[in-house]
């Protein structure tokens, strides 16, 4: 199979195809069916991985790994999953989002432009990496255009090919997971004003700018909800499931437990802040949006979203408003049964179901 016609694909109607979000400690599965209005919320599932088999990104066992994807599958609750097409995700930290500016130009010199741009601002050679590229809507009267551009090592790419090929899947498209997430956040994928979404994972805190109809920037730091955890345990001495427990039922609250598990959690917290604010000033710097907006709002999404006091805490340190998100804004476009989801646990489903909604709708595919 032509690895860069895969991710290049677009979606054929009549292919029903799931998603399937990948990390370092957790697979997700999602399958929607679309309705006359949104979504119904098919099958879903959720299987651990152990630590060793994915570090950082980097696939290290493909055959241990397949093995927990293909029974993820064939255990999915609600309806079983028959298609073997899958819209996939790639991890964030190896991907690459950047937009550039040129000069207006026809099709032709605008391709080759891209291609020199890219090689300027990608930390890899172009033979490496598989690229795409979109030019962004702009006013006609501007001299200039801006180019969405995104690049993942294919060394990347191929490995988590051969880990869906070995369980008996096809994916039909691969996505960075900030593309996906957004997708799932954004209602109707639309932002009037700049959105900063931050995606607490297991392993990594992903940071999103969204504004109009389109990524702006992302990046990733090793803040984790797991690394939360472990510092709860390791400071406090209790084991890691206390930890866990204190971690979402005190959280940020320094009223409670004489304040212990705040001084732990602060240390991360102030790390997380320190990012955030580099990113909205990044925004604010290198923005290419002619009439640049400031970040008018912070949504929060992933597991470690649940950490209890976590809005308050960002708003108060930022500045600005700050809200968990809300995976299912694109899929429940009409009342009717909730999902099988259970809404508590919704926010870790973010990424997976962005990935959803492009395989049912191979409409959704604004990046």
């Amino acid at each position: 199979m032509d690895m860069k016609k895969t991710i290049l694909l677009n979606l054929d109607n009549r292919i029903s195809a799931f998603g399937i979000d990948i990390s370092d400690f957790s697979i997700k599965i999602a399958k929607l069916k679309k309705r006359k209005k949104g979504f119904e919320l098919e099958s879903y599932n959720r299987s651990s991985i152990p630590k060793g088999i994915i570090e950082e990104g980097e696939i290290k066992d493909k055959k241990k790994l397949s093995d927990i994807v293909e029974k993820t599958v064939n255990t999915a609750k609600g309806k079983s999953i028959h298609s073997p097409y899958v819209v996939s995700s790639l991890p964030e930290q190896h991907g690459f989002v950047k937009i550039i500016r040129l000069p207006k130009m026809n099709l032709k010199e605008a391709k080759e432009a891209i291609k020199w741009e890219a090689e300027a601002n990608i930390p890899h050679s172009l033979e490496d990496v598989y690229l795409t590229w979109k030019i962004l809507p702009i006013d006609k009267k501007e001299n200039h255009v801006d180019v969405l551009i995104n690049a993942v090592p294919k060394e990347i790419v191929d490995s988590y090919l051969d880990v869906l090929s070995l369980a008996g899947l096809e994916p039909v498209v691969f996505e960075i997971e900030s593309v996906a997430t957004a997708r799932s956040l954004m209602e109707d994928g639309y932002a009037k004003k700049p959105v900063l979404i931050i995606d607490l994972g297991a392993s990594r805190t992903s940071f999103i700018i969204f504004s109009g109809r389109e990524i702006r920037f992302t990046s990733s730091i090793p803040v984790s909800n797991y690394q939360m955890i472990n510092d709860i345990a390791e400071k406090l001495d209790v084991d890691y499931e206390k930890a866990k427990e204190l971690k979402f039922s005190i959280g940020l609250d320094k009223t409670k437990e004489s304040g212990r598990v705040f001084n732990v959690l602060s240390l991360s917290m102030n790390a997380l802040v320190d990012k955030i604010k580099d990113c909205i000033a990044f925004h604010k710097n290198h923005n290419y949006q002619d009439d640049c907006d400031d970040i008018y709002k912070v949504i929060l999404c992933g597991g470690g979203a649940y950490l209890k006091g976590a809005s308050d805490y960002l708003s108060q340190r930022l500045n600005v408003s700050v809200e968990l998100g809300n995976p299912w804004v694109n899929v429940l476009k009409s009342k009717g049964k909730p999902p099988i989801i259970p809404y508590k646990d919704s926010l870790a489903y973010s990424t997976v179901l962005g990935l959803a909604l492009r395989g049912a709708d191979p409409d959704l595919d604004y990046l």
